[in-house]
């Protein structure tokens, strides 16, 4: 059952996914027509709320955590990627309902346990679809907010007083389909600043321009170049970030515009970094009325904490959960067509 005002976005209980962001009546983000084919050939996560922890924990395992270590699955190489092989994005969530404030809302409780993960969370989604007037454009405008809390009994729980969080929504959009390839795209991102990484793509450690990118300025992406799959760093003071980001102003992270199809899009963000993903291993076969979509059929933005966060001392405070404590974030999507 997908939900929400069609006439900008559609959601799905199935990960509380986005299936689909219109832009001037046109879809933007790679989708299936069925829950069923979520199910069966999502691989690539199309439109999933991406947690317990989203991106990369080193070698599957949470070193320290309530004085203690947990051992995670690995399913990317030596790492844990994107909560697990069941993270959120395959979970059903409650929902669809409608709050007070008009928001379109899900809601999902993750066990103690769950893919290893310690203590019992609460999930909530919230969705605003609308649009705007921006410099004589309509917008089409969807903003996302996250928010956790640990619940459950805590003397149930071992004891376990603190958690890991990090969520993000793993959305690929291509702004001329149903084109097969992101080719021809401008991209403008807010900072070249990057976390280095080694072969498995966990970050070394520093934090460097990334090769032939400047901040603020425009470049294309080709039919298979630039080939990136990195974490960018808006905010390079990890301590300064809170677990609870919402109160942070939005930021640009991204700006950009398919020639042909002349749609442009933003994505803002109250996070301290984004994934930017230009989509090389995406394989999808035929499914339904979709054809199948190969490497380069959708580039990600993925706000989020810093890659490992939760195994690097300077970095974990930004990921702790703690009882008592909510975590948040907020993601804005901003469409128009010139």
């Amino acid at each position: 059952m997908a939900s929400q005002d069609k006439a900008v976005a559609e959601f799905l209980p199935l990960g509380a996914i986005i299936r689909t962001f219109l832009v001037d009546g046109q879809n933007i983000v790679q989708n299936f027509e069925k829950t069923d084919e979520y199910r069966q050939y999502n691989v690539p996560h199309f439109g999933e709320t991406i947690g317990r922890v989203a991106n990369r924990i080193s070698g599957a395992k949470i070193n320290s955590l309530n004085s203690q270590s947990y051992e995670l699955a690995a399913n990317n190489g030596p790492n844990s990627l994107h909560g697990g092989p069941t993270g959120w994005g395959k979970r059903v969530f409650t929902g669809p309902e409608v709050d007070d404030k008009g928001r379109t809302v899900f809601r999902y409780r993750s066990a103690d346990g769950e893919e290893g993960f310690p203590g019992a969370v609460e999930l909530r989604v919230y969705y605003t679809a609308s649009t705007e007037k921006s410099n004589g454009k309509e917008t089409s405008v969807l903003e996302i907010e996250y928010e956790v809390e640990m619940v459950g009994n805590e003397a149930e729980e071992k004891d376990i007083t603190e958690t890991v969080v990090g969520i993000t929504n793993h959305s690929y959009f291509n702004l001329n389909l149903p084109n097969s390839s992101i080719a021809d795209t401008d991209v403008t991102l807010a900072t070249s600043q990057h976390m280095v990484v080694d072969d498995t793509s966990i970050p070394t450690g520093p934090i460097e321009s990334y090769p032939g990118i400047s901040a603020n300025k425009p470049f294309k992406l080709g039919p298979t170049d630039p080939d990136i799959d990195h974490c960018f760093i808006l905010n390079e003071d990890p301590s300064s970030v809170p677990i609870d980001t919402r109160k942070l102003p939005l930021q640009r992270l991204i700006h950009a515009r398919n020639p042909e199809s002349r749609i442009n899009l933003e994505v803002h963000s109250t996070e301290p970094a984004f994934q930017f993903y230009t989509g090389r291993y995406i394989d999808v076969p035929a499914a339904g009325t979709q054809p199948a979509r190969g490497s380069r059929s959708g580039f990600c933005v993925e706000p989020s904490r810093y890659v490992n966060s939760i195994n690097v001392d300077e970095w974990k405070g930004m990921v702790i959960l703690k009882r008592g404590q909510q975590y948040g974030s907020k993601i804005v999507y901003k469409g128009w067509r010139e």
